[in-house]
């Protein structure tokens, strides 16, 4: 089901499927990150999956590697607005930032200062296929944190479909910020991670993990998107 994030209402209905805004309740259930050590600056570790290095976490970094700041933009029509790099927490809530890291417009991940920290970067579309081929089958399953609300075991909704995190990689629901409104959307139900590659001047590509969905998709998005952004060792 592969689909472009557009500006206007369909893009809202596109990534808030079963996603009522007044059900977008941020749970902060410790999640245990399963890592292979490698600790970067004392705040990153990574998991092997394969022949790739990964981080175990989401990003959540304020400057670009060179040290320059990464604007953090609150305001819902400054958002809409934006044609350079941002991030914002989910819901501008700063206690998301620890557990599902920052989000990230594609204008930051593209932007030639560079958003990874050294020796890391953000994965390709090639690289998520890679990841993927690697793990054959039930892809989303094997990326998803384990447990639901519901049960009090987890983060992501019921029934978070065939979720075992059997590649230690920790895929969480964190949601994304709307380009139409600058409103936020989808936590518990929904995680999206940027690739490095356009689909076309305005838009870029994506990866998405579904509370109700054993895959790993591949879509696009407008850049001005909220998304989160997940590591690859160079």
């Amino acid at each position: 089901m592969t689909r472009t994030i557009k500006t206007g209402l369909a893009a809202i209905l596109m990534l808030a499927i079963s996603c009522k805004k007044e059900n977008n309740t941020i749970h902060s259930i410790p999640v245990s990150v399963n890592s292979s050590s490698d600790a970067i600056a004392g705040k990153y570790s990574s998991v092997i999956i394969g022949t790739q290095k990964w981080m175990a976490r989401n990003l959540d970094v304020t400057h670009y590697r060179n040290g320059d700041r990464i604007p953090q933009v609150q305001d819902p029509i400054k958002w809409m607005k934006l044609t350079t790099g941002a991030w914002c927490w989910f819901n501008n809530d700063s206690a998301t930032g620890a557990f599902y890291g920052r989000l990230y417009n594609w204008y930051a991940v593209n932007d030639p200062r560079g958003l990874a920290p050294k020796g890391w970067h953000v994965p390709d579309g090639a690289e998520w296929d890679a990841l993927s081929t690697f793990l054959s089958s039930k892809v989303g399953g094997k990326l998803k944190d384990t447990g639901t609300i519901e049960s009090g075991t987890g983060v992501w909704h019921a029934p978070n479909s065939g979720a075992t995190n059997e590649s230690r990689f920790t895929g969480l629901p964190g949601g994304y910020r709307s380009n139409i409104d600058g409103s936020f959307y989808s936590i518990g139900y929904a995680g999206y991670w940027w690739t490095s590659g356009e689909k076309d001047p305005a838009n870029a590509w994506f990866q998405k993990l579904f509370y109700t969905s054993r895959k790993l998709d591949s879509n696009s998005a407008s850049k001005d998107v909220a998304l989160s952004v997940r590591c690859i060792r160079d």
